[in-house]
């Protein structure tokens, strides 16, 4: 455990094993991080059962990795927890499905504390209810571990009814890898705030809403559209990547003089007041549920709204560009190294739902 930083980060001396050793999981989902949860805890020797409903696709795959598979509803009345790794719009109904199986002195386990924090769950006051989200797409937590290295991951105690929650919460994070590289200590409201925030404002929406604006700025200045889209969104990965490995200081040291004097002067100009304005709007949206209860009801809707954005983004012109732009340069013979790992993204975004 250090304290170095601004919260506490636990590490594998941190986690005791056995509070969890003797314990029964049930894994509900079988997708993005579901898949790698299951087979993590089971080389950790940890008793796993998989639950997926009757007739879902991932039924085959879990039993071929190993993996006893039952309903979500049986396999939470064998757990002493239950971790809950459907995606956020269709945990109200699973947990609708298994509550009447929670005893006294079980958990219920999250990665995510959407539907927790804004009250779309409210388990029992007799449970412990905790989280331990790995801050990585699943396949990555299950190369991580099995490479016997570690993907960062918080920890947070919403109920601690039984006065054992931070630390069974701790064996688990162990079992899949996540104490290896660090957990820091959170709270669901921290984890489900921030993390919205972050893919609305920065990271989905924000790059690519700058991204699409910088490309049209030139294309409609007469500029072509190859050298838009280089310049906008293909070289945005290097600039990514040397941020990723040091640090906003180490991209700085990277690019040229020119280029640093240029963005230190002309960044502020584009994220202004106006833009910070609007970022606190964003936040404040997440904060008092606003956007929860938007998503909510676009779910309840059929998802008009989000099947429409969905199209119109797959449409925009720098789409076309870089499809064809990325047939004929090197990058092209990378994608058949990782088409194994994009495959597996693809198909648990298709099966998540299990």
């Amino acid at each position: 455990m250090t304290d170095e930083f601004d919260t506490t980060v636990y590490y594998d001396d941190d986690a005791d094993s056995t509070h969890i050793e003797d314990e029964t999981v049930a894994v509900l989902g079988y997708g993005s991080q579901g898949h790698a949860h299951a087979q993590n805890l089971a080389d950790s020797g940890v008793d796993v059962i998989v639950g997926l409903r009757d007739g879902s696709s991932s039924r085959e795959a879990a039993e071929a990795d190993g993996l006893d598979v039952a309903t979500p509803k049986a396999a939470a009345s064998e757990a002493d927890i239950v971790s809950v790794l459907v995606p956020d719009t269709v945990q109200p109904a699973v947990y609708d499905d298994i509550r009447s199986e929670l005893e006294a002195g079980d958990t219920l386990q999250f990665a995510h504390g959407f539907n927790v924090h804004y009250g779309q769950i409210e388990p029992p006051e007799d449970v412990d209810v905790t989280m331990i989200a790995p801050k990585s797409p699943g396949h990555l937590v299950r190369r991580n571990y099995e490479n016997s290295e570690g993907t960062p991951g918080l920890l947070a105690v919403y109920q601690d009814a039984t006065g054992d929650a931070k630390q069974e919460a701790l064996a688990y994070g162990k079992a899949i890898g996540c104490t290896r590289a660090g957990v820091v200590e959170t709270t669901f409201r921290e984890e489900t705030e921030t993390d919205l925030f972050g893919e609305q404002a920065v990271l989905c929406g924000g790059v690519t809403e700058l991204i699409k604006a910088g490309y049209e700025t030139l294309v409609d200045a007469g500029y072509s559209p190859e050298m838009a889209y280089f310049e906008c969104l293909n070289e945005m990965k290097l600039i990514v990547d040397l941020m990723y490995e040091g640090g906003m200081g180490e991209m700085w040291d990277s690019v040229s003089d020119t280029a640093e004097y240029g963005g230190l002067t002309r960044g502020e100009m584009i994220v202004d007041e106006t833009a910070r304005e609007n970022m606190e709007e964003v936040l404040e949206a997440v904060q008092n549920g606003e956007f929860a209860r938007e998503w909510i009801t676009e779910n309840q809707a059929g998802r008009p709204s989000y099947h429409q954005r969905r199209t119109a983004e797959k449409n925009h012109e720098i789409e076309d560009v870089g499809e064809r732009l990325r047939e004929l340069f090197a990058w092209a013979d990378d994608a058949d190294q990782t088409e194994e790992s994009s495959d597996q993204q693809t198909t648990e975004k298709a099966t998540a739902d299990d």
